[in-house]
């Protein structure tokens, strides 16, 4: 057995802190980002509108004195017919935007939606170009990400090269490499998309769990187990670990839906639009599909890592199944993303139902990950606590 290198764990898991300390103020960044820039977005609203009463009232004014000499010559019978008529064309509007929502017309119902909602959500195409806003401590905040994970990449490959393995399988090591495959995701979607917008959910969650590994799991440097000592570990661990990565964002995703979607709808019934940060997220629907096209790429990556896991429980145990808490757990998990998928493309289930449900699968993840990992007696019961 190939001795590990005491000394180099313990710089790997100094490295480890020096991440979680980083990631904290990454998450102060992001969450200072969204104070600071609903401040500015509240007081460029407020400008708005002083600037739109200052107009109302000199054309009212204006208004006021032509319609004051016209009616002198005006008579009774023509205002009486004059607002029957602009009655009579109201009601006759108001029926056919019920016709027409009746009937099942989506397409002006959504045209409608969207004017109601200009200015008040971000361009739905996420990209940079579109978003104009002077946003400093979010540059910071991705500048700060990135150097917390060289840092946190580099704490992890020290941990493997101190045990002569790979880094994931313990409680610790599943946590920290875990994180790092999170914010490897995320930061490759700020690649492709402008989702600053859930990287104080996505920072939060990741410092929560190299703290929990820290505090909660703290594992020496150790060989691998015996049962462990097989190629499929890194086939299988891998893609559920890359699966639980996007599966974190579409929980991030799913949160903002539901509060942008109640945002959404005060907005369209004349109330307050709440929280003016919310105007740098796309629309509900908008976090739905991209949310949707995640789920669906997660969901092929989970299926895999039940199929590879059903494999190596036949290597190693000599059968496919046994019912272990954490297979039945993992095949859950595969369940309730499964529903969501053929929910939303068959019966129709969008909006709430479905974040709810993509909520939901990643619930399942975490209770698979730190209850079924550490209370449940089993064949899987390598946390290393």
């Amino acid at each position: 057995m190939t001795p590990v290198d005491t000394t180099l764990g313990t710089w790997s898991e100094l490295f480890m802190l020096m991440a979680a300390v980083v990631y904290m103020f990454v998450f102060i960044a992001f969450a200072w980002d969204m104070a600071s820039h609903s401040k500015t977005l509240k007081e460029a609203e407020r400008r708005e509108e002083r600037a739109e009463q200052r107009s109302e009232a000199l054309v009212g004014a204006g208004a006021g004195a032509r319609t004051g000499s016209s009616a002198l010559t005006e008579s009774p019978g023509e205002v009486d017919g004059a607002t029957e008529g602009a009655e009579g064309q109201w009601s006759t509007t108001s029926r056919d935007e019920r016709n027409d929502s009746g009937s099942g017309s989506r397409a002006g119902w959504r045209a409608q939606r969207s004017s109601a909602l200009e200015g008040q959500v971000a361009d739905s195409s996420m990209s940079y170009a579109d978003n104009d806003h002077r946003r400093p401590a979010a540059r910071v905040a991705v500048v700060l990400m990135v150097l917390a994970f060289v840092i946190h990449l580099a704490a992890v490959i020290m941990r493997a090269i101190a045990a002569n393995r790979v880094p994931w399988s313990n409680m610790y090591e599943f946590s920290t490499t875990g994180a790092l495959l999170i914010v490897a995701v995320y930061l490759v979607m700020l690649i492709i998309k402008d989702l600053r917008f859930v990287g104080v959910l996505i920072s939060g969650l990741v410092t929560l769990m190299l703290t929990a590994a820290t505090i909660a799991y703290p594992t020496p440097v150790s060989p691998l187990q015996p049962a462990l000592q097989s190629y499929w570990l890194v086939i299988h661990v891998s893609i559920a670990v890359a699966a639980m990565g996007i599966f974190a964002i579409t929980f991030a995703l799913a949160i903002l839906q539901l509060i942008q979607d109640r945002r959404e709808k005060r907005i369209l019934e004349g109330g307050p639009s709440g929280w003016a940060f919310l105007k740098i997220v796309p629309s509900a629907q908008t976090l739905e599909n991209f949310s949707y096209r995640l789920n669906s790429v997660g969901f092929v990556f989970w299926t895999f890592t039940l199929a590879a896991g059903a494999i190596w429980a036949r290597d190693a145990w000599g059968r496919y199944w046994g019912w272990d808490p954490k297979e039945v757990w993992t095949f859950v998990i595969w369940v309730v993303y499964a529903a969501y998928l053929h929910a939303r493309a068959t019966r129709g289930w969008t909006g709430r139902r479905s974040a709810w449900l993509s909520i939901v699968g990643f619930l399942c993840i975490l209770f698979n990950y730190f209850v079924v990992n550490t209370l449940f007696d089993g064949l899987h019961s390598y946390s290393g606590l």
